[in-house]
């Protein structure tokens, strides 16, 4: 039985190579000014919500995607809301914790060579790739079905 033995590889294009490794990391997100942050009132008695679940799911898939701990979360999302300049409150992390019990929030990991879009807007929140954009443009497996 032979053993495995592995492939080497030379590199040819450096720039082409290192921008490649550069892309890896690249990441894209957007925030819709448009976007529902604070929660509109339910009509019950008591205190109202004062963000929307939309808001609670972006701050979550957030500090799901980078693995940051709930205080972190808020501080890092303080920061992209003011790169963006989006004066929007953002929920503290006692407010996230709470809430994430009663909201379900599920990114399927989906690894890829390209860069991460990850668009925020009045819907909610969503990790795209290339793939699923083609596919709901021009039809395919991926494409969500019409209502």
């Amino acid at each position: 039985m032979s053993s495995w033995t592995r492939t080497i590889y030379k590199t040819k294009n450096w720039p082409d190579y290192n921008r490649a490794l550069k892309q890896r990391g690249s990441l894209s997100i957007w925030f819709d000014p448009e976007m529902v942050w604070k929660a509109k009132p339910s009509g019950n008695r008591g205190r109202q919500q004062a963000y929307s679940d939309a808001a609670i799911q972006a701050c979550l898939t957030i500090k799901v995607l980078f693995g940051l701990p709930l205080r972190q979360t808020t501080g890092f999302v303080e920061s992209l809301l003011e790169m963006v300049g989006l004066d929007w409150a953002v929920p503290d992390f006692s407010t996230l914790c709470r809430r994430q019990r009663t909201l379900s929030v599920a990114i399927p990991y989906r690894g890829s060579g390209r860069p991460l879009h990850l668009l925020v807007d009045s819907t909610g929140i969503k990790a795209e790739g290339e793939g699923e954009w083609n596919a709901r443009k021009h039809g395919g497996p991926k494409a969500p079905p019409l209502a």
